[in-house]
């Protein structure tokens, strides 16, 4: 199963609907996906947290006009902009929304509730001052594709030279990911998004499910030390530029339409 994170659901679903491309309610249930509920707390004029349907109105009676995913990680504040304390949030949950027109950011925190074999995930989207800043590190979908398959190309020579490509073989991770580019019929994003952008999600997608599995089967074949940095080293630019591509597509939607208006 490749892994979509709740950013991005809110981001591509809250792109539609703000631009009028979805009704609330296809977008809630979109966003909310498994989940048991989705509420929003700390927006401004609300006392307690309040379910998506208002949080997106609100938000966009506000000033908002588009949402952005940042995806951080420690060492590398991907799609923030700060301040401190935004930035410490998000980087605590792996992921955040960026509101772009409002200067207001969103992070997750999910909690599991429900007895033993029914267990459910209630998401409170924590609604925080953000700093108006270009987000750090986005690259531009063409940039975004390109880094990555060149980071696949250079991953899988060390990985297949090292001969330590474990039970998942990372040598064959170019071709199934080359593979996903042409692969149809499985919706990636929200309607709006251009084509290009459902290919870059797929890719990095299914690059980083790779890369998960890679790390889940311990060391895979090295056997020494060497080699298990050399490893270590080959994925580690691979899961950045995974994470940076994921970015530039949610991402897309908004940067298309500012591009139009300069």
């Amino acid at each position: 199963m490749l892994w979509e994170p709740r950013s991005g659901r809110l981001a591509a679903w809250g792109n539609a609907l703000l631009a009028g491309l979805v009704s609330p309610d296809d977008a809630v249930i979109a966003i909310v996906g498994e989940d048991a509920v989705h509420r929003v707390e700390g927006l401004p004029g609300e006392q307690a947290p309040v379910g998506l349907t208002l949080a997106l109105g609100r938000l966009r009676a506000l000033g908002v006009t588009g949402l952005r995913v940042a995806l951080p990680a420690p060492g590398h504040p991907l799609g923030l902009s700060g301040p401190p304390e935004f930035n410490a949030r998000a980087l605590q949950a792996g992921e955040a929304v960026v509101c772009h027109g409002a200067a207001f950011g969103l992070v997750p925190e999910v909690s599991e509730a429900g007895p033993e074999g029914d267990v459910h995930a209630e998401v409170v989207w924590h609604c925080l001052p953000v700093r108006d800043a270009p987000p750090a590190d986005v690259p531009s979908l063409g940039e975004a594709e390109r880094e990555l398959a060149e980071a696949l190309r250079e991953a899988t020579e060390v990985l297949t030279r090292l001969d330590v490509a474990a039970s998942g073989p990372v040598a064959e991770a170019a071709i199934d990911a080359y593979r996903a580019r042409a692969e149809q019929g499985r919706e990636v994003l929200a309607p709006g998004y251009p084509p290009r952008a459902a290919r870059v999600l797929q890719l990095a997608q299914r690059v980083g499910a790779l890369i998960s599995l890679a790390g889940a089967n311990g060391h895979g074949g090295a056997v020494s030390a060497s080699q298990m940095a050399a490893r270590n080293a080959a994925l580690r630019p691979v899961e950045r530029t995974a994470r940076r591509a994921q970015v530039a597509a949610y991402n897309s939607m908004v940067e298309e339409r500012e591009r139009g208006k300069r």
